[in-house]
């Protein structure tokens, strides 16, 4: 439905003042080298930081924007990523999730960035729909600080507590 929509990008500065590079594009539309670093990405913070086995490649990606965040510190790397699943791809709603700040650069309020650079895209692709994620539960204030209210109980995720929460459009 939204592949006419363009991939894109923008700059927007953090805290501290980096400049932050955002890829906006769909999975087909990203070079092997901005894919690679997206699933080495999710796999280090996923998978190896949380020491969790789970299959990331859980088949949703082609239904799905992926937002990249690059910094230029002598050469482009990925600082943040988050993906936003179309409607009916997961939930009815359009859904973020897979959201990360590199371990380099956190601590300077770049998850808040890349959560508010990921809501204003969802909002322009699908304007006045509610949004909907699975957030971890130990994250759940930070959610809420962002508009998200909690709309289920708690349940585990591949060992971990999350709960659903949503955005209304």
């Amino acid at each position: 439905m939204f592949r006419a929509m363009e991939s894109s990008s923008a700059e927007t500065r953090c805290a501290v003042g980096t400049t932050v590079r955002w890829q906006w594009s769909r999975l087909a539309d990203l070079t092997p080298g901005e894919l690679y670093a997206a699933l080495a990405a999710r796999q280090q913070v996923f998978a190896v930081e949380q020491q969790c086995a789970f299959q990331d490649a859980d088949g949703l990606d082609r239904s799905a924007w992926h937002l990249l965040g690059w910094i230029d510190a002598g050469d482009a790397s990925l600082a943040a990523y988050l993906r936003v699943l179309d409607p009916g791809a997961k939930y009815a709603e359009p859904s973020i999730g897979r959201v990360l700040t590199v371990a380099p650069w956190r601590g300077i309020g770049l998850g808040r960035v890349v959560m508010t650079e990921g809501i204003a895209r969802t909002s322009a692709a699908w304007p006045g729909r509610t949004v909907r994620i699975a957030a971890q539960q130990r994250l759940e204030r930070f959610y809420t600080e962002l508009g998200f209210r909690t709309a289920s109980a708690v349940f585990l995720e591949d060992g971990i507590p999350h709960v659903e929460m949503i955005r209304e459009g």
